[in-house]
């Protein structure tokens, strides 16, 4: 990225807000998972309306399917904007997110108190 959307020594030129457009939260109130798995969808067109920090996240996840943690990362934005950036762009068609898998048996209650009882073991 060398748009000069960075300083090396001074961070960021745009505040988050800037960004997000003073929003906090992705639109709708669609929740983004931290280990959501993010991926481009493929078009033909280009899309003028996207800006640099879109277009950032957006090329991000065309070379690979990516977590929402690692593009936060990559993009050394904060989760926060990244979220609300990612929710854009899946409404606008161009990513589609996919939810974590529910840990299995994790509000099982007899599996924790086997865990309880094999900690009290130990």
């Amino acid at each position: 990225m060398n748009d000069h959307w960075y300083e090396d020594e001074t961070g960021s030129m745009v505040r988050p807000y800037t960004v997000t457009r003073g929003r906090t939260r992705p639109a709708a109130g669609r929740h983004i998972d931290l280990m959501s798995q993010v991926k481009a969808v493929e078009r033909d067109e280009q899309d003028p309306w996207l800006d640099h920090a879109r277009t950032a996240l957006l090329e991000l996840v065309r070379r690979a399917p990516r977590s929402v943690a690692e593009i936060a990362a990559d993009a050394d934005m904060p989760l926060a904007v990244v979220r609300v950036l990612l929710a854009d762009l899946a409404e606008s068609g161009l990513v589609r997110v996919f939810e974590p898998p529910a840990p299995r048996g994790a509000h099982d209650p007899s599996r924790l108190r086997e865990i309880a009882d094999r900690l009290r073991e130990i």
